[in-house]
C-alpha cells in the first residue's frame, strides 16, 4: 500500500498567531478530498502536528481520512477537556450531514509517539457504536499534560507531536438479511421466549462431535414421535443444525421434555439444565450401544480425605463428578480457584477429628483429583447467597481463564499420589458460555471454537457471527471498565468505574490428547437410514409448505363439502350444524382459473361428471350457525374462482380468504351420467338428521328439496325412507335452530306449511320415532332437544392427584352444568370411595399449567363450568385429594403448623393442629400439650410466639382467637415457659435476645440468625451475671463462649456492654408491652455456624422453578 502525505494550513479564529503546519500520513486510505470512497474496513493514519505550542483552539482536528466508506478524524483538546490531561477522541467528520438513523460500530486505537526510542508510546483503545447523534468517542484523560510536556520523555520534540490512529470498522450487516450459514458455516437456534440458556448449552454439546455421534446412535424407531421422545428430538435437532441452512426450532425438544408453553418463558439456570439433561440422556443410553458416553466424556473423580497429623490414620472417599463449581469471589483466575478447591483445612482445637480407634486428633482435611475427564466442564460461581442482604447476588469481579489450561502444574499438585501421571492433563478452551445481566434475569450466549485452533464464533440464539479471541476471552473476564473508558465530547466523564454485567458463567475445556477422539468426523453415514428417510421427508414437506406460502398470493383454497362428509362427521366429531370445513376436501387453485375449469378438476379427482355437479355457497347466519344459503348461477360459473370467492364474501359479509362450497350431487343409476334437474321456484333445500334414543346417537340421513307451500306431514314418507322405517311409524319432528350460547331445538308443527314454519335453504330437521312417554323415560335422553342439550354441555375432565400434578389421571365425561356434589359423587364412584365429601378439588391454572394455590370450598362454585374456568380460559384438568375427614368438617377447622422448641431453644418437632375456628390460643396449647406429653415431660404451661427472620414479633395472649392467625408467612413457635418466668416480679423485665453478626466489609450491617428467645433479667443484674445464665441455658462451651460479645441493640445499631453494666437500665426506656419490642433486644454477637441458606434461595432466581425433564 502506498502512503499519502497531506499537508495544509489551518486558520485559528481566536487571534492572528502563526499557523502550525501538519502532515497526515494515511496508510492505504484516500482522504475525504480524494473520493471516491474506499470500502476498506481497516486502516491507519499518522498525524504529524508541527508548532504544537502555537495551537490556540480549544478543539483541534486532523484532516479527515476514510475507513469503511466513512469520513473520520481525530479530535484533540491540547490543554485538556476540563481536565489536566490531553484529551483525544475519534470523531465522524461529516456527522451533521448523515441520516438520523446512521450507525456504525468501530474499534479504534490512539497513540502518542515519543521521539526517544527507549520511551514507550502512550496507547489507548476502545470500541463504540457511532451514530449521527453520538459521533465522537475517546479519552478525556488520555495522558497528563505534565507527562506530555516533560522533555525527558520526548513526546514533544522541536514543537512537534505525532499521533497515530488505527480504525477498524465492523462490516454493517442487515440484521434481517444476515445469513449465519453463509457467513460462518453454522446455524443458530430459535428462542422460544426465554430459552437462550438452553440454546447456548445445546450449541456447546453439538460442537462436541463425539457426543453428537453418540446421540445419532441412540436407538429410535420409525413410529417414534419427536415431541414425545427425547433421543429422537435431539437427533432431529442435531441433524438440522448440522445440515440445514436456516436457524432451527427447539419446540419438539422442549415438548419431549414434557414442558408446556409456560416453560418457554421461564428462564432457568444453564448448569442445572446441563446436569438434568445429562442425567436423562445417561438413563436413556442404558442398555444401548452408546451406554456410558456421558461418563466417558465428562466424568472425573475426586478423593475426599482426612489425614491425622500425629497418628497414622487416613480416611478417604472417592466421588465422581461431571462438572466442577469453582469459586469466583476472591480468586483472580482458574488456577487460584483450583488452589482454593484443593485447599487443606486444619481440624484442631474444638474442631478436632474423631478418628476410629484414636479418639480426637488434629487432622488435615481436603480434596484431590484422582482423574480429570476428557471434557472438563467448569461452572463458575457467579451467583451466591449474600447473608447480609438475605438475597442472591451476582459476582461481576474480574476472573481470568486461559485458552490453555495445564492441570499438571507444580508437579501434579491437584492430583492424588495414586493418580495416573502418564495422562497429560493439558486442556484447550472449547466453549465460553456467557451470562449477561443480573441475578433476576438476563441473556445467555456462547463463544465456541469448534476445532480448538481456528476462529471463535458467537452463538447468540438464531445469529452466529465470527469473533476474535479477545472478545471471546478477555471481554468475558468481567470486572470493571476503566474509568473513564470511552467518553464522547458531549458525554461527561464517568467518575467511577462501572461493572461489566456480561461475563463467563461456564467454561468447557478439551484435553489435548483426546482431541482427535472427541472432535471426530460425523457424517450422514453415522445416522440410521430410517432417520435419514424421516429427516428427508420432513425437509421436503417443509420446502413444499415454504413454496406454497411463497406462492399463496397466486392461489385460493376451495373447500368442498359433500354428503359423504356430512355422513362421516355428524354423530361422531360433530353434532350441531352440518360439517367441519377443516376436515373436508380442499383444492388449491390458481386465482384466475375459471370456475368451469375448476369443475373439470373436481370431475377428474372425485369422478363426478361436470353435469352432475351443483355448488352451493355457505353463509354464516346471525345466530352463528353455518348453512348452505344459495346455489351458484350459470353466469357466476363463467367467472374466475377468485371472482366467485370475492362476490360470495361480499354478499355474506365474510372476510375468509377461502371459498367454501357444498357440492350437491345426483345419484347415477347403473353408472349412467344424468344432469341435475333445474331448481324449481318456491323450493328449498332441507337437511335431515335422525336421532335414536335407545343408543343416544344422532346421524345424517339425507337431504330433500321441498316446496314452501307443502305441509311438514307431507315430508314424512321421504323421511321414513331415509331412516329405513316402516310406513306405519309415527315421527316427532324438530328444527335445529342454534346451539350458541344455548341450544334451541323446537318442535315443528306437522300440519303447518314450510313457509309458516319459516323454513329456508340450509335448515336442518331432526326427527325420531314417536314412542310412548313411559318408554321415552327409560332412555337417558328421550328426545332430540334433551340429547342436544347434553351434547352442548358435555365436558370431558381429567382428574389428577394433587400431589402428582404432571401425571395423567382419571378421565370422566361430565356436564358443565353439574354442581359440586354431582362432580364429587361421580369421581368418588370411580375411585371407590363411599363418602364423596372426603374429596377436595383444586382448579387448574392455564398460565402456569399447575394447580391453583387454593382449593375449592365446599359448594363454593355453582357448576363444573365455573370450576374449570380460570381467567376467562376453560380447562379440562382438575386436581383432587382424599382427606381423612369430610371437607365440610375440615373447613370448620383452623389448621396451624407449630414448631415445638425445648428449653435450649432447639427445634424438637413440627406439629400440625386442627381446631375449630372459634377456638382460642389457650385451646390450641392445651391440645398440643396433650399430644406432646406422650414423648416429653411438660410440667410448665406452654406459650406461642410469632417468629420471623430470627426475631420474635409477638407473644400470643391465651384468649386470642386463632381464626385470624396466619402461619403461611410467620413461624408459630411453641415452647414451655421456664420456671423463672412463671411469676415475674414488678422490677423484673422480660427481654428479647437475638443472635447476630456483622458484615466483615460493612460493620454497620447486622444480620440476625439462629433461634431468638425470651429472657428474664433482674433490676440490679449485671451483664456478667446475665451471661452466666445465658451460657447455662444454651449450654455453650467456655472456649467458644469467651468469643461472644454482648450488645444492647436499638433499631439495628449495637451498643456493646461491659460486664459491670446493669442490663435492665438499658431497657428502662423501652416499652414493656410487645408492640415494637423486637427492635430493642440483647444481641449475642458470634459466628454463625449453622451454614444458613434458606431453601427458597436455593436457585439463582427466587421465583424460578427447578428444571425438570418429565419424559
Amino acid at each position: 500500500m502506498s502512503d499519502m502525505i497531506i499537508s495544509g494550513d489551518q486558520t485559528i479564529p481566536c487571534g492572528q498567531e502563526d499557523v502550525p503546519s501538519e502532515d497526515i500520513t494515511v496508510e492505504g486510505l484516500p482522504t475525504a478530498a480524494s473520493k471516491p470512497m474506499d470500502e476498506s474496513l481497516e486502516g491507519s493514519m499518522v498525524w504529524n502536528i508541527s508548532e504544537f505550542s502555537k495551537i490556540r483552539d480549544k478543539m483541534h482536528y486532523s484532516d479527515p481520512f476514510v475507513v469503511g466508506g466513512h469520513n473520520w478524524r481525530v479530535m484533540m483538546f491540547p490543554k485538556g477537556n476540563n481536565a489536566e490531561h490531553l484529551s483525544l477522541y475519534l470523531d465522524v467528520a461529516n456527522s451533521a450531514d448523515l441520516p438520523y438513523n446512521w450507525s456504525h460500530f468501530a474499534s479504534f486505537k490512539l497513540s502518542i509517539r515519543s521521539h526517544f526510542k527507549d520511551v514507550q508510546p502512550v496507547t489507548k483503545d476502545a470500541n463504540h457504536q457511532f451514530t449521527s447523534r453520538e459521533s465522537d468517542w475517546g479519552f478525556t484523560q488520555f495522558m497528563s499534560l505534565a507527562d506530555l510536556h516533560d522533555p525527558n520523555k520526548g513526546y514533544i520534540q522541536s514543537d512537534c507531536l505525532v499521533i497515530d490512529a488505527h480504525v477498524s470498522v465492523r462490516k454493517q450487516d442487515n440484521f434481517l438479511q444476515y445469513d449465519s450459514k453463509k457467513e460462518t458455516g453454522f446455524v443458530g437456534l430459535k428462542n422460544q421466549g426465554a430459552t437462550c440458556y438452553m440454546n447456548s448449552l445445546l450449541q456447546t454439546l453439538f460442537h462436541l462431535p463425539y457426543f453428537r455421534k453418540a446421540v445419532y446412535h441412540m436407538p429410535t424407531t420409525e413410529e417414534d414421535i419427536p415431541s414425545k421422545n427425547i433421543p429422537l428430538a435431539l437427533q432431529s435437532l442435531f441433524y438440522k443444525v448440522q445440515f440445514n441452512d436456516l436457524s432451527v426450532a427447539t419446540k419438539d425438544l422442549t415438548r419431549s421434555f414434557g414442558w408446556d408453553a409456560n416453560e418457554s418463558f421461564m428462564q432457568h439456570d444453564v448448569q442445572e439444565l446441563n446436569r438434568v439433561l445429562c442425567e436423562k440422556l445417561e438413563e436413556k443410553m442404558k442398555s444401548t450401544t452408546v451406554e456410558g458416553t456421558i461418563q466417558k466424556l465428562f466424568e472425573g473423580e475426586i478423593v475426599n480425605y482426612i489425614e491425622c497429623v500425629n497418628v497414622e490414620y487416613k480416611s478417604t472417599r472417592t466421588e465422581a463428578f461431571q462438572d466442577l463449581q469453582l469459586d469466583v469471589k476472591g480468586c483472580k483466575n482458574v488456577y487460584e480457584s483450583f488452589d482454593k478447591y484443593v485447599e487443606v483445612e486444619e481440624l484442631s482445637g474444638d474442631n478436632k477429628y474423631r478418628a476410629e480407634g484414636h479418639g480426637l486428633q488434629d487432622a488435615k482435611k481436603g480434596v484431590l483429583f484422582e482423574k480429570f475427564p476428557p471434557v472438563l466442564q467448569l461452572q463458575l460461581k457467579r451467583f451466591e447467597y449474600d447473608f447480609q442482604r438475605d438475597q442472591m447476588v451476582k459476582i461481576n469481579e474480574r476472573y481470568e481463564f486461559p485458552s490453555e489450561l495445564d492441570l499438571d502444574v507444580e508437579n501434579h499438585k491437584y492430583l492424588t499420589p495414586t493418580a495416573d501421571k502418564s495422562v497429560r492433563n493439558l486442556y484447550r478452551l472449547h466453549s465460553v458460555l456467557v451470562h449477561s445481566g443480573g441475578v433476576h434475569g438476563g441473556h445467555y450466549y456462547a463463544y465456541i471454537r469448534p476445532d480448538l485452533v481456528g476462529d471463535w464464533f458467537k452463538f447468540d440464539d438464531e445469529r452466529v457471527t465470527k469473533e476474535d479471541e479477545k472478545r471471546a476471552l478477555e471481554e468475558q473476564y468481567g470486572g470493571d471498565h476503566e474509568a473513564p473508558p470511552n467518553v464522547g465530547l458531549n458525554n461527561p466523564p464517568f467518575k467511577q468505574p462501572f461493572a461489566k454485567f456480561s461475563n463467563a458463567y461456564m467454561l468447557v475445556y478439551i484435553r489435548t490428547e483426546d482431541t482427535d477422539r472427541i472432535l471426530c468426523s460425523v457424517t450422514k453415514e453415522d445416522i440410521a437410514p430410517h432417520l435419514l428417510a424421516r429427516f428427508k421427508k420432513e425437509s421436503e414437506e417443509k420446502e413444499r409448505k415454504r413454496k406454497e406460502k411463497a406462492e399463496a398470493h397466486l392461489y385460493t383454497i376451495i373447500k368442498v363439502a359433500q354428503d359423504l362428509d356430512l355422513k362421516s362427521q355428524i354423530g361422531k366429531d360433530l353434532f350441531f350444524d352440518l360439517v367441519d370445513h377443516e376436515k373436508v376436501r380442499s383444492f388449491r387453485v390458481q386465482k384466475q382459473t375459471l370456475f368451469g375449469q375448476f369443475k373439470e378438476m373436481v370431475a377428474a379427482e372425485l369422478g363426478i361428471p361436470v353435469q352432475c355437479q351443483r355448488y352451493w355457497l355457505w353463509a354464516k347466519r346471525q345466530n352463528h350457525t353455518y348453512r348452505p344459503s344459495r346455489a351458484l348461477q350459470a353466469p357466476e360459473e363463467a367467472l374466475s374462482v377468485v371472482a366467485v370467492r370475492d362476490q360470495a364474501a361480499h354478499q355474506v359479509k365474510s372476510t375468509s380468504m377461502d371459498l367454501k362450497l357444498y357440492l350437491e350431487e345426483v345419484s347415477l343409476p347403473e353408472g349412467v351420467p344424468r344432469a341435475l334437474p333445474p331448481l324449481q321456484k318456491g323450493e328449498i333445500l332441507l337437511f335431515f338428521k335422525l336421532y335414536e334414543p335407545a343408543t343416544s346417537s344422532l346421524r345424517y340421513v339425507g337431504k330433500m328439496f321441498a316446496n314452501l307451500n307443502c305441509k311438514m306431514v307431507e315430508l314424512k314418507e321421504e323421511m321414513l325412507r331415509m331412516a329405513g322405517f316402516p310406513e306405519s311409524e309415527d315421527l316427532l319432528m324438530f328444527e335445529e335452530i342454534k346451539f350458541d350460547p344455548n341450544v334451541m331445538c323446537e318442535t315443528v308443527d306437522r300440519k303447518a306449511t314450510l313457509r309458516a314454519c319459516q323454513l329456508e335453504d340450509g335448515d336442518i330437521i331432526c326427527f325420531q320415532r314417536n314412542v310412548p312417554e313411559e318408554e321415552a323415560r327409560e332412555h337417558a335422553y328421550g328426545s332430540v332437544p334433551e340429547f342436544l342439550e347434553y351434547i352442548r354441555y358435555r365436558q370431558v375432565v381429567q382428574f389428577r392427584k394433587l400431589e402428582k400434578p404432571k401425571e395423567e389421571g382419571l378421565v370422566l365425561e361430565l356436564s358443565k352444568q353439574n354442581n359440586y356434589e354431582e362432580v364429587t359423587t361421580r369421581l368418588a364412584q370411580e375411585l371407590g370411595l363411599q363418602d364423596p365429601t372426603l374429596l377436595r378439588l383444586t382448579g387448574h391454572n392455564g398460565y402456569s399449567h399447575a394447580p391453583r394455590p387454593h382449593p375449592f370450598k365446599f359448594y363454593q362454585t355453582e357448576s363444573l363450568h365455573d370450576m374449570l374456568t380460570h381467567c376467562h380460559q376453560l380447562s379440562d384438568i382438575m386436581y383432587y385429594e382424599v382427606l381423612d375427614i369430610p371437607l365440610p368438617e375440615l373447613e370448620r377447622l383452623k389448621i396451624l403448623k407449630l414448631n415445638y422448641h425445648n428449653k435450649k431453644t432447639e427445634l424438637v418437632c413440627d406439629q400440625v393442629v386442627r381446631m375449630p375456628k372459634e377456638s382460642c390460643v389457650e385451646h390450641v396449647l392445651d391440645h398440643l400439650k396433650t399430644q406432646l406429653e406422650f414423648t416429653h415431660k411438660l410440667p410448665n404451661p406452654l406459650r406461642m410466639l410469632e417468629v420471623c427472620y430470627h426475631r420474635i414479633y409477638k407473644v400470643f395472649q391465651l384468649h386470642e382467637k386463632i381464626d385470624s392467625i396466619n402461619d403461611q408467612y410467620w413461624i408459630l413457635r411453641v415452647e414451655e415457659i421456664p420456671d423463672e418466668q412463671l411469676e415475674l416480679q414488678p422490677s423484673d423485665r422480660l427481654i428479647n435476645v437475638y443472635h447476630f453478626n456483622r458484615d466483615t466489609t460493612h460493620s454497620a450491617t447486622m444480620h440476625n440468625f439462629g433461634e431468638p428467645f425470651l429472657f428474664k433479667i433482674g433490676e440490679k443484674e449485671t451483664l456478667a451475671e446475665v451471661k452466666q445464665r445465658i451460657q447455662a441455658k444454651l449450654e455453650v462451651p467456655d472456649e467458644e463462649f469467651e468469643k461472644w460479645n454482648f450488645a444492647f441493640c436499638s433499631l439495628g445499631k449495637p451498643e456493646f456492654l461491659t460486664d459491670a453494666e446493669i442490663v435492665c437500665e438499658r431497657f428502662a426506656s423501652t416499652r414493656r408491652d410487645w408492640g415494637g419490642q423486637w427492635e430493642y433486644y440483647l444481641g449475642l454477637e458470634h459466628e454463625d455456624k449453622g451454614g444458613r441458606r434458606p431453601a427458597s434461595q436455593s436457585n439463582r432466581y427466587t421465583h424460578e422453578k427447578p428444571v425438570k425433564i418429565w419424559n
